[in-house]
């Protein structure tokens, strides 16, 4: 149980997400499956299903084996420029999945009202003040903001800067989850008391036990420094590609040549925009497989967050959790 100070600041976050704590566990491509996401909702956080490049039968199979592990609420997070958005939404909606997370950019047209069709509430992401209060008007019912210092998508602002920016603007408006480079409770209460409902924390579950993770994927992880994360490199900007954050190696190299050969495809007409941004994303997802499911730490992705060096070891979700509360009520104690 928490005490009453951080239930309190937690409440708003609690309220909307229906778990016990307004910690959420960012959605991340091949480790955010059954397994971790049932993990984080048993132990009072939020989980979320990363959906990704994933078929329509893949997303079910993925939500009913969920639900098989756990009784307590979880999420499904979509992204924007998935070929199937409406029918994955349409699914979610058959499960009675509660909330909806669409990342990736703006929603396109329909999608806010086929996910407020099905009941489930809608979380957005801000990466500027201007699109936070442009997502509160077209009807979202959260947000979360993240900054640079996550791993995987980032945009090109702080975590803290933004939280400065955009939670005394809107933070009575709709519920604000921050996240980025979050790592310890201490961080969590500060965001609190600025105006967060909750935050989301997705490199520091990244290793926990639950997680299918191959063995060399975490000892990666382990050995790792927060500088050791660097995002990656736009090579063309008519191909406007949203950086990624990963642990540098072979892989973060191949990004780059595989930047240069969807231009040239762009370059010949062979793709539209559309596609050359889709052959992006299933790059990502493919070398982030190899990585996490294969234990290719060379070849593969290994998108980190820069809060990795506080990675030392393996350990249960729950006791994660039980951590980041500790600190967090500490923190508040002495304020």
């Amino acid at each position: 149980m928490m005490s009453g100070a951080l239930q309190s600041l937690m409440q708003r976050g609690t309220d909307f997400l229906g778990s016990e704590t307004a910690i959420m566990c960012g959605a991340m491509s091949w480790v955010s499956e059954r397994h971790l996401v049932s993990a984080v909702s048993n132990a009072g956080g939020f989980g979320l299903i990363a959906c990704g490049a994933m078929t329509v039968d893949l997303l079910d199979t993925e939500i009913a084996e969920t639900r098989k592990r756990t009784t307590k609420p979880f999420g499904v997070n979509l992204i924007t420029m998935h070929p199937h958005l409406n029918e994955l939404i349409a699914l979610c909606g058959r499960h009675g999945i509660g909330h909806i997370v669409l990342a990736g950019g703006i929603p396109p047209a329909g999608a806010l009202d086929a996910i407020k069709a099905t009941g489930a509430k809608v979380i957005a992401f801000a990466p500027a003040l201007v699109m936070a209060k442009k997502l509160i008007r077209s009807g979202v019912d959260a947000l979360v903001i993240e900054g640079h210092e996550a791993g995987g998508h980032i945009g090109p602002v702080a975590t803290s800067v933004l939280a400065q920016e955009i939670l005394p603007e809107i933070a009575t408006q709709v519920p604000v989850f921050v996240a980025g480079g979050i790592g310890r409770g201490e961080a969590i209460a500060g965001y609190l008391e600025m105006g967060a409902a909750g935050v989301q924390l997705g490199t520091r579950f990244a290793c926990a036990t639950e997680s299918i993770a191959h063995p060399a994927f975490k000892k990666a992880f382990f050995r790792a420094n927060a500088r050791d994360a660097m995002p990656s490199v736009q090579i063309d900007p008519r191909l406007p590609v949203i950086p990624v954050r990963a642990l540098k190696n072979a892989g973060t190299e191949a990004f780059t040549a595989k930047q240069i050969e969807v231009a040239r495809l762009l370059d010949e007409g062979k793709v539209d925009m559309n596609e050359a941004q889709l052959q992006i994303e299933y790059f990502w997802a493919g070398a982030l497989r190899r990585a996490v499911i294969d234990g290719d730490v060379e070849g593969g992705s290994l998108m980190a967050g820069q809060s990795v060096g506080m990675l030392t070891k393996e350990e249960p979700v729950a006791d994660i959790l039980a951590e980041l509360v500790e600190q967090a009520e500490a923190a508040l104690g002495t304020r």
